[in-house]
């Protein structure tokens, strides 16, 4: 797949399909774009699992922080990674050992590796880079507000 633009379908597709997220480099200090987009996501209605291993056992948003992916007790959807570039290949090790694995990775702004794109795409795992997922959110907002039919009118009421 070319990384280097998305069809908005793909992108619509993989958060409205999504209800449980990892945020892998979760921080607890509220001033990071990652500790936002955790309060984003959840007042969203997801479930969210921040992960980091230096806060692992603390809480953020309420939500209790896990040290790895392999440490969350329940499938996960979506894994939103806050990593720098070079680590994006080792977390999609992680994912590809979890099983069930998330069907979507989602590397924010600045996180962009295309091997290790390959690699989850190869085992059946999309893939969104250097993108930010709060930016891309309103096309849930389209997809599930769209008119049902000719002269529906409901998504234009005010």
């Amino acid at each position: 797949m070319n990384h280097d633009a998305y069809v908005n379908a793909y992108l619509s597709e993989i958060l409205t399909s999504s209800r449980t997220v990892a945020v892998v480099g979760a921080s607890t200090s509220d001033h990071r774009p990652s500790h936002w987009i955790c309060g984003f996501l959840l007042g969203k209605g997801y479930r969210v699992f921040p992960v980091n291993p230096t806060h692992a056992g603390e809480t953020l948003l309420g939500q209790r922080i896990y040290a790895t992916l392999a440490d969350i007790p329940e499938p996960i959807d979506l894994v939103d990674v806050f990593r720098h570039a070079q680590h994006l290949d080792a977390v999609v090790d992680q994912v590809l050992a979890l099983t069930p694995r998330p069907h979507a990775i989602w590397g924010q702004l600045g996180v962009r590796d295309d091997a290790a794109a390959t690699k989850a795409e190869a085992a059946g795992v999309k893939m969104v880079m250097d993108r930010s997922l709060v930016s891309e959110y309103p096309l849930v907002y389209e997809l599930t507000h769209q008119p049902h039919g000719p002269g529906d009118r409901s998504a234009h009421a005010a």
